[in-house]
């Protein structure tokens, strides 16, 4: 039966209670037994997140006459995330409310870039080139943009495969992409040889660290031999980067960034045919929710560079420790992580069975298909929960018995 606005209104207590009671069968990600959706960063960091959010929940980021607060919040935001990914003085972006979003404004960015500046000729389909570990918002934006996009075998390795993805590249190319890191393995692509690539074709090359753009400079900070992956790289002109990811921000918050403001201004939407007067956006939505852009403002103020050094440390240390964990267990660990995601898979085990074992002890993570096996994006919080999350993968393990290749076909979703 289809639910109808009641007629009357309840008081908050109990609809307090209703909600409290929703709620019970929601996966426990403040006990740290979720490894996806939730970046658990803290107490500390939560509060500052909502006494931010609910100060400006009301204010909207579509009227920067109207609210100037939000206008200089969104570009100290910017511009700290500017400095941090190596961008020139001329770097441009703007606080989106996703990732999706944040790649979606890039691709159009690309689009428009090129039909301007007569790489793409009229009437002529576009296209885009990626790794095939590339994050599905690139497909979504395709779709909705009618682009075709070419996805790439990776290496054995997991990687991009720069001349594979250079021999796809044609006249009617927009945009390649790598990924620092892609969401499947959390491996940083070889953005410099892709850099290359794109420099030869005269290609706009995409960096898709929206998991890493809040999170590598500060592994980098904190010593880590990481590969070039960011605007230091002279051929990268966007790149997108969460907040609300590893940046410990509250959500929808994200990031998309420019080498110069030149570029960013064939993302602005601007229209005054209608009697509304003039409207200009920089994003795909009109209005923006005041509180993300306030609660990311101040999550970066509070926590500031010492802050994520330590934080993006920990989860660091404890990845380390997942790693070697899983690996007495007789897993192996998909390819070479440096941050804080991880994948790991077995030689003769079923790994949805093993991870529908570790749902059955609360624990709730994502999946990689090929290989088959567990895929964890770790947050501070995981660091206390790292020794119980192993002895329950035991546990786990010794319940299955069967081949990584199960005879039906399992599914796990991410959504829907």
């Amino acid at each position: 039966m289809r639910v109808e606005l009641p007629s009357n209104g309840t008081d908050w207590d109990t609809l307090s209670a209703q909600m409290n009671e929703m709620a019970t069968g929601d996966v426990k990600w403040r006990d740290g037994k979720t490894a996806v959706y939730v970046f658990n960063a803290g107490e500390d960091v939560s509060k500052v997140q909502k006494e931010a959010y609910t100060r400006f929940m009301s204010e909207n980021g579509l009227g920067p006459m109207a609210f100037p607060s939000l206008k200089r919040m969104e570009e100290e935001i910017i511009q700290m995330g500017l400095s941090l990914l190596q961008a020139p003085e001329d770097g441009a972006g703007n606080v989106t409310s996703g990732g999706t979003d944040s790649i979606t404004m890039a691709i159009k960015t690309a689009r428009d870039y090129a039909r301007a500046t007569g790489r793409l000729a009229a009437g002529n389909q576009p296209n885009i080139v990626l790794p095939w570990s590339g994050h599905p918002a690139f497909d979504k934006a395709a779709l909705m943009m009618d682009i075709e996009l070419r996805r790439i075998p990776v290496t054995d390795d997991f990687l991009a495969d720069p001349q594979a993805m250079s021999d796809a590249v044609d006249a009617n190319t927009i945009m390649m992409v790598g990924s620092a890191p892609c969401f499947p393995y959390g491996l940083i692509d070889p953005i410099a040889e892709l850099g290359a690539v794109a420099e030869a074709h005269n290609v706009w090359l995409h960096v898709d660290a929206c998991v890493g753009g809040f999170f590598a400079p500060f592994v980098r900070m904190n010593g880590a031999d990481l590969p070039a992956f960011d605007f230091a790289v002279p051929q990268v002109h966007s790149m997108s980067a969460d907040l609300h990811k590893y940046g410990y921000c509250a959500k929808g918050a994200s990031t998309v960034m420019f080498r110069s403001e030149a570029l960013k201004e064939h993302m602005i939407f601007d229209t005054n045919d209608w009697p509304g007067g003039r409207m200009i956006t920089p994003t795909l939505a009109g209005t923006r929710p005041g509180g993300a852009i306030a609660a990311a403002w101040a999550v970066m103020n509070y926590l500031g560079v010492d802050g994520y050094r330590a934080k993006q440390g920990l989860v660091v240390e404890t990845r380390e420790k997942i790693e070697d964990g899983v690996r007495d267990l007789g897993f192996d660990v998909i390819g070479k992580p440096q941050l804080g995601l991880v994948g790991y898979t077995h030689p003769d085990r079923d790994m949805f069975a093993i991870w529908g074992k570790l749902f059955e002890r609360g624990w709730f993570t994502s999946v990689v298909t090929k290989p088959r096996g567990i895929h964890l994006m770790l947050s501070p919080k995981h660091a206390e929960v790292a020794d119980t999350y192993l002895a329950d993968l035991a546990w786990a393990t010794e319940q299955v018995r069967g081949a990584n290749e199960p005879k039906a076909e399992k599914e796990i979703r991410y959504s829907g």
